[in-house]
């Protein structure tokens, strides 16, 4: 009887430091994935405006998404066309681990894409056809949230 507490004990031990390390990698997975998007989303802005620019359209692209999805579809040339940003669009949810989209908040009335995770809320808006990190909006818990996400 005292080696199967003895035995629980230890597991016990064990599960109350495993715990916590789990907990941290899901958070890093979370930072990581949305690394992995915003990389995406600036390959997809600088293809879009490759070949915008071979169809003779100059106009810049001024979002990437809406209230209902983040990252759905490019603001439209002056044809009036759009493209998706990225194969499948993700719902605008205003949750931890989640991308947000908040409607004029951003420099001279742009639109902001934010991510709400364990770096603050980490916020990006399209700056001259660039998907770029504004720092003067984002709340930083320890103030890497924009460099954590871009490099």
């Amino acid at each position: 009887m005292v080696e199967l507490v003895f035995v629980i004990v230890i597991i016990g031990i064990l599960a109350a430091v495993a715990v916590p390390r789990l907990a941290a990698t899901r958070d890093d997975a979370q930072i990581t994935k949305a690394k992995v998007l915003v990389a995406s989303v600036r390959n997809a802005l600088a293809m879009e405006r490759q070949k915008r620019i071979l169809r003779g359209e100059f106009n810049a692209i001024t979002s990437v998404g809406d209230s209902t999805n983040v990252f759905g579809q490019f603001s439209a040339d002056s044809k009036g066309n759009s493209a998706d940003v990225l194969e499948y669009a993700m719902p605008s949810e205003d949750k931890k681990d989640r991308w947000h989209f908040s409607a004029g908040t951003g420099k001279s009335g742009r639109d902001q894409y934010i991510f709400k995770s364990t770096l603050g809320d980490v916020a990006f808006e399209v700056v001259n056809g660039k998907f770029e990190c504004d720092t003067n909006k984002t709340n930083n818990t320890n103030a890497n949230g924009c460099k954590q996400l871009t490099n």
